[in-house]
């Protein structure tokens, strides 16, 4: 209601002004049910690095950012200004200035470079860090995967009152009586575009969130995905609790999960619950007897699977498999070397008969620790032998029986099988304590305290894990990135199941509001190198992604200690690549003309899919680039492009290409011509997405 009533109070006619006013309380007597909040509207956003010209929205950097100005004329160092709502101009210090966007303003974004970690130059899969304010990058994010992410990830601010958000660039605190209006405002717009982003038949939506918002948010989760499944689950985080005057301690928070089209969460066989609970249906696993009985188990009924076995004769370390002979072969012609002893498949009672499996598979079964040597019996003189079969061998495989080690005959030792089922909604785990593996794990990278309560690293990869455990080329976004435990968590999980997913983070570079006074104070302000320096993305999410992957401190030190589960050792590091990009901001006149080029080729590559090394050119714009690292090729002058089609069929790996024409039946002809690959026409795709975006996204 704050901003109807102010609406309300500039109408200068009293008579009109008290029958509109009549007329909205009469409306919000009849309110839905449901969720209803103030939707704050404009939501204003600095853009630093665009300069400040004739014409411009404008803001002072030490001020308000939703007090507009427009420029109206620069004057040396000057700028020449009119105030919003306001015929007076005002003379300005440029340098004192920001441009501002107002919500639902196109916008047209880009992709700088600030800073790329290569740590395996011979794969495609490469992770990316925006900087950014997230809603704009979510607009850059609906024009490159509109419908193609499997899992979003997000942890947005609890609105605690403590300060830990901003709403219109200032940060909100406990006194806000409209802070949760804004915060559900704030939100909401954010998840109307993550939505366009979710792939509609198979992904997910996950968010964090404690007591303050968590029935707002779920109200609005209803309302805004109604043809989805949700559930809440309960996640112990802090076993100790934080202890409040007179209330409960708080133990845990709770994770969102919304299900879009067939998504279902992989049964498991952690129950999740912790305790006793997770020892529920234990079996031990069953070791098959290499001999084969019952049924073709003669030697008469295969040929393959009758050979001998040469062993120690006492330890029973099987020296080697000889080959399987055919049914003439008289055994008694097979003489064992010195200290070896030979061992064929006889039955108890004499006759010939096979083993299990053929000699080949035998000898890969021993390579892969499968076979197993028992005791010796002291009347035959035979060693008793086994086999691990297939369909435990599988479970082995997908981590649902633990392998804890090796015997002294090379043979696997296997933990307990569990049964996989389905998850509970209670959550407790010791390895899920952000203080343990969270806040000790950043410490591990730097030795100051640079972020307050980041997730534990297991809990985002186990929250993760029920819905990518079967997308090894899953595309997971996060865009509320923090200290960077999305990527980190996503490269752990590559590395343990040999995933190739591929993680988007968004964070803006936001200092705490303690450092901001301090810099104000110092005349130092937001743009300024020492201020961005110090901000959340350069200072903690980037150094922990490169630190994470490279296996070091940020004092170049190896990391000590090993992942849970895996023994991974921290100082491994990932073989992974990810970029660092800062959004930027285009001039459509210049875009439509390519004049932008260079500055459009980052975001060009993200539309192709991340794939390979981010590719940079001088400030001259080619004729044509063909780039098959990059799976993408792009025509500049559609005068070449007979030429750009001999080479395009040269590589046939190019799937993605741009062609720049202002003609819409040149485009059709060229992309007739290049049947098979996915076409975009610049630079009318890349204008027209924003401009017609910036109105729908801002209903």
């Amino acid at each position: 209601m704050s901003r109807l009533s102010d609406l309300i109070a500039k109408i200068e006619n009293p008579e009109l002004r008290a029958q509109i006013e009549e007329a909205a309380n009469q409306a919000l007597k009849q309110k839905k049910f449901g969720l209803v909040f103030e939707e704050h509207l404009p939501e204003c956003t600095p853009l630093y690095g665009v300069p400040v010209r004739k014409g411009k929205r404008v803001s002072l950097k030490s001020g308000k950012v939703s007090e507009t100005y427009t420029v109206l004329k620069i004057d040396g160092d000057k700028a020449i200004c009119l105030p919003k709502d306001s015929k007076d101009a005002v003379e300005l210090a440029v340098a004192d200035l920001v441009v501002t966007a107002e919500f639902g303003e196109p916008i047209y974004p880009c992709l700088q470079p600030l800073g790329e970690v290569c740590n395996a130059p011979d794969s495609d899969l490469w992770h990316t860090l925006i900087e950014a304010d997230n809603y704009h990058a979510l607009q850059l994010l609906e024009y490159l995967y509109a419908g193609k992410v499997d899992c979003i990830y997000i942890d947005p601010p609890y609105n605690t009152g403590a300060r830990d958000w901003k709403y219109n660039n200032d940060y909100v605190d406990g006194n806000d009586e409209y802070r949760h209006s804004k915060w559900l405002s704030f939100i909401k717009k954010r998840l109307e575009i993550a939505k366009k982003l979710l792939n509609p038949n198979d992904s997910v939506l996950i968010i964090t969130i404690d007591e303050k918002e968590y029935l707002h948010l779920g109200c609005l989760l209803e309302e805004m995905f109604s043809d989805a499944n949700i559930q809440m689950v309960t996640s112990v985080i802090n076993p100790k609790g934080t202890p409040k005057l007179d209330y409960f301690a708080r133990v845990e928070e709770y994770i969102f999960f919304i299900w879009i089209g067939e998504a279902r969460p992989v049964k498991t066989v952690q129950q999740m619950l912790g305790g006793e609970e997770s020892k529920k249906e234990p079996s031990k696993v069953r070791w098959a007897s290499l001999q084969r009985s019952g049924g073709q188990s003669r030697r008469i009924d295969t040929e393959v699977k009758f050979y001998p076995i040469f062993l120690d004769p006492d330890t029973g370390d099987i020296i080697r498999v000889g080959d399987h002979v055919d049914q003439d072969f008289d055994i008694s012609n097979v003489i064992p070397n010195e200290g070896e002893m030979v061992q064929w498949p006889i039955k108890s009672d004499g006759t010939e008969g096979c083993w299990q499996v053929s000699d080949d598979t035998l000898r890969l079964y021993l390579s892969q620790g499968r076979v197993q040597i028992g005791t010796k019996n002291k009347k035959t003189g035979r060693w008793t032998l086994n086999y691990l079969m297939g369909s435990d061998w599988d479970r082995v495989q997908n981590g649902e029986i633990e392998v804890l080690g090796k015997d002294k005959h090379g043979a696997l030792i296997l933990g307990e099988s569990l049964k996989p089922s389905h998850a509970k909604t209670v959550w407790h785990l010791t390895s899920h304590s952000a203080t343990d593996h969270g806040t000790s794990l950043l410490k591990k990278f730097f030795p100051d305290n640079r972020f307050s309560y980041p997730k534990s690293i297991y809990a985002v990869q186990d929250t993760i894990r029920f819905f990518v455990a079967n997308k090894p080329n899953a595309l997971i976004v996060d865009f509320f990135a923090g200290s960077g435990t999305t990527l980190h968590a996503v490269n752990l999980l590559n590395a343990e199941d040999g995933g190739n997913r591929r993680c988007i983070m968004v964070t803006n570079n936001e200092i705490s509001a303690e450092e901001r006074k301090g810099f104000e104070a110092r005349g130092i302000q937001q743009g300024d190198p020492e201020w961005e320096a110090r901000g959340i993305a350069r200072h903690v999410t980037w150094p922990r992604t490169v630190c994470s992957i490279e296996g070091h401190d940020v004092n170049g030190n190896p990391l000590k200690g090993n992942y849970i589960g895996s023994d991974r050792p921290m100082a491994d590091g990932f073989a992974a690549n990810a970029a660092f990009f800062k959004l930027g901001f285009l001039d459509k006149t210049k875009v439509s003309l390519g004049m932008q080029f260079k500055e459009l080729l980052s975001t060009l590559w993200m539309k192709a899919g991340a794939i390979g090394k981010c590719p940079v050119i001088d400030a001259s714009v080619p004729d044509m680039l063909i780039l098959p690292d990059n799976k993408m090729a792009i025509l500049t002058d559609e005068n070449r492009f007979g030429e750009f089609a001999q080479q395009l069929a040269q590589h046939p790996e190019i799937e993605v290409v741009y062609l720049v024409t202002d003609y819409e039946s040149s485009y059709v002809a060229m992309t007739q011509a290049l049947e098979g690959k996915t076409t975009y026409q610049l630079y009318r795709d890349y204008l027209d997405n924003f401009r017609i975006n910036a109105g729908r996204n801002s209903r």
